[in-house]
């Protein structure tokens, strides 16, 4: 039987399908040197887009300081090959201007 779609995260909080379920979440989870565990690091995409799925990415933001989301969306978009000399100028300049508004908002 082929996997089922991956879960697909949105702003506001959706279910996932019992098939979904089934494929994604481990039977047990384990704790190993303080990672949750239970088989190989690839098996957990599906598991952490269902969870971000089932909370909704806004609920997801709103638990962690926008400074570290922002850090974290520079880093990988910086490691995108689309990426020209030009788009990652501006994309450094945005994520420094994200960072301004950040500090009033904090």
């Amino acid at each position: 039987m082929a996997q089922p779609l991956l879960p697909q995260p949105q702003s506001d909080r959706t279910p996932i399908t019992s098939d979904q379920y089934e494929a994604y979440t481990p039977e047990k989870l384990e704790l190993m040197n303080g990672f949750y565990d239970y088989g190989y690091p690839d098996d957990f995409k599906g598991f952490y887009l269902a969870i971000l799925t089932n909370m909704g990415l806004r609920a997801a933001v709103s638990h962690v300081p926008i400074s570290q989301w922002l850090a974290a969306i520079q880093e990988v978009a910086l490691q995108n090959s689309k990426l020209d000399d030009a788009l990652r100028d501006r994309l450094v300049r945005a994520i420094a201007e994200l960072n301004e508004i950040v500090e009033c908002l904090e």
